[in-house]
């Protein structure tokens, strides 16, 4: 049951070839002997898990099963869930339990789906290697001294050992698909705004969207039928008629236009993931595409650009874990000011007190108009690049991170080439568009993705693209050996 897709649980879950209760037992006990060795969950409760998975097997009895009714995901520990502790992967909120659901739990709960426990993650969102998190570092499934990207690292390992059939993720700048690239599965970002962000601990609220981690695109598009739509109580969230963004999946590629930025397939990629990229795009021409090249001439812009913006408004949201509501308090201070420096300088970590710093400054008088507006600047130049890419072809592919996992410790004391990993990623995120990974091969045995990026709305061709592609390969059903 373990390596079988979301469609194939459903089908064995509606067919009485298993209860949910027997299939959550069966990744809880995974969970319980291979997760020490991982470290893709800081939170299970067996209890919820299992109370939650009774009350599908009674929708099932009853005839009222969706597609996800009894299927057990992993949730990142960004999204609040009543009841769970949800940490956000700091020490901040290392006490914290949610008293409400996000949307996108919310919606999951609606559907039946029954929550096994709440992943790993870098701290606030800030990393890619899940090596910034209080509860400790999380290992790659395919290398246990290598990182599994981030800072969904642990819904991408949790995915990768077959300890959850799939998971929710974030990505403010890459966190989805990277992590998805570097553990063999598939992952989109949708449009921003598609997917609520209530009930998601923010980060950078302008670029935050949550997604679905998972081994196929057919998985995805079950995942996003349930995580998207309107919600009155995100402000950035977009009313829209719902979409069966599993309806295109079986189209054919022939006239498919796939732009390649050259911007992408320059100097700063690993040789070998950029082997397997060129092969993933030589097998869409099989399947009747054709090429046409592209250019994105503000792409070089993006990281710096990125690294105003996120830390600007990063700055402004991390102000409200000041010891006084909830969340860590330090145990001893002089005064009201003592209090909330000491509980902030002992709740952040390293890195999330670099992005506060840098977004202190950058929003400064005296220097907001010099970084925070011109990098607005560049971000409206990035979208105008990707709208004029879009009018010579239908989706971009490149490379989704510029090398394969890497070693543990390798990066982190360097941030700017940690920063770096996530050079491929980032200026989606700018535009808002969605974009997404699938696997395309391995170097030396570790993965490689390759990257689709669509125009605003575009998820359903996406999914499409992704999925006649994984009809004719078989990279996304390999599983690592583990335990």
């Amino acid at each position: 049951m373990i390596d079988k897709t979301l469609r194939q649980l459903s089908r064995a879950l509606a067919d009485r070839e298993i209860s949910s209760v027997e299939l959550a037992r069966l990744f809880l006990d995974r969970i319980e002997r291979l997760d020490p060795q991982i470290n893709a969950y800081i939170t299970i409760d067996r209890e919820k898990t299992l109370a939650q998975a009774r009350a599908a097997d009674a929708r099932l009895a009853a005839g009222k099963a969706g597609p996800l009714t009894g299927i057990p995901l992993a949730q990142k520990d960004i999204f609040c869930a009543e009841g769970w502790r949800t940490t956000c992967g700091s020490k901040m909120l290392g006490n914290f339990v949610s008293p409400y659901d996000a949307t996108v739990i919310e919606r999951f709960n609606a559907a039946g789906a029954v929550i096994l426990g709440k992943t790993n993650m870098d701290e606030f969102a800030m990393g890619s290697s899940t090596e910034t998190s209080y509860f400790g570092v999380t290992r790659n499934p395919w290398d246990m001294e290598r990182v599994p990207g981030g800072s969904s690292g642990g819904s991408a390992a949790a995915v990768a050992a077959r300890l959850a059939p799939a998971a929710t993720g974030t990505d403010t700048g890459g966190s989805i698909r990277q992590p998805s690239a570097l553990c063999n599965l598939t992952g989109i970002k949708p449009t921003y705004g598609v997917v609520s962000r209530y009930g998601m601990i923010a980060y950078a609220s302008s670029l935050d969207q949550g997604g679905p981690m998972a081994r196929s695109a057919e998985d995805c598009a079950l995942l996003l039928d349930v995580m998207a739509g309107f919600d009155a109580r995100d402000s950035t969230s977009l009313d829209r008629p719902s979409e069966d963004y599993a309806r295109a999946l079986e189209n054919p590629l022939a006239g498919l236009r796939i732009g390649l930025p050259k911007e992408f397939f320059g100097e700063g990629c690993d040789s070998g993931v950029m082997r397997r990229v060129e092969e993933a795009i030589a097998e869409y021409r099989r399947l009747g595409a054709k090429t046409v090249e592209v250019a994105l001439p503000n792409m070089k812009l993006a990281v710096p650009a990125y690294y105003v913006i996120a830390p600007a408004e990063a700055s402004s949201n991390l102000a409200r874990y000041d010891g006084a509501r909830y969340g860590h308090r330090a145990p001893a201070y002089d005064d009201l000011a003592d209090m909330y420096a000491k509980t902030r300088a002992q709740g952040f970590g390293d890195e999330v007190k670099r992005r506060v710093l840098i977004g202190t400054y950058v929003l400064s008088h005296g220097y907001y108009d010099a970084y925070y507006l011109q990098a607005q600047r560049v971000r409206r130049r990035i979208a105008e690049d990707f709208a004029e890419a879009f009018r010579q072809c239908d989706v971009i592919m490149g490379p989704t991170s510029p090398t394969t996992a890497f070693r543990i410790g390798e990066k982190a004391s360097d941030p700017v080439r940690m920063y770096l990993s996530d050079i491929y990623t980032i200026a989606v995120n700018l535009a808002g568009l969605p974009a997404m990974t699938i696997p395309a091969g391995f170097v030396d045995g570790l993965p490689v993705g390759l990257q689709l990026i669509g125009d605003y709305f575009a998820e359903a061709r996406l999914l499409n693209v992704a999925h006649r592609y994984q009809q004719t390969t078989d990279w996304h059903r390999e599983m690592p050996v583990i335990g």
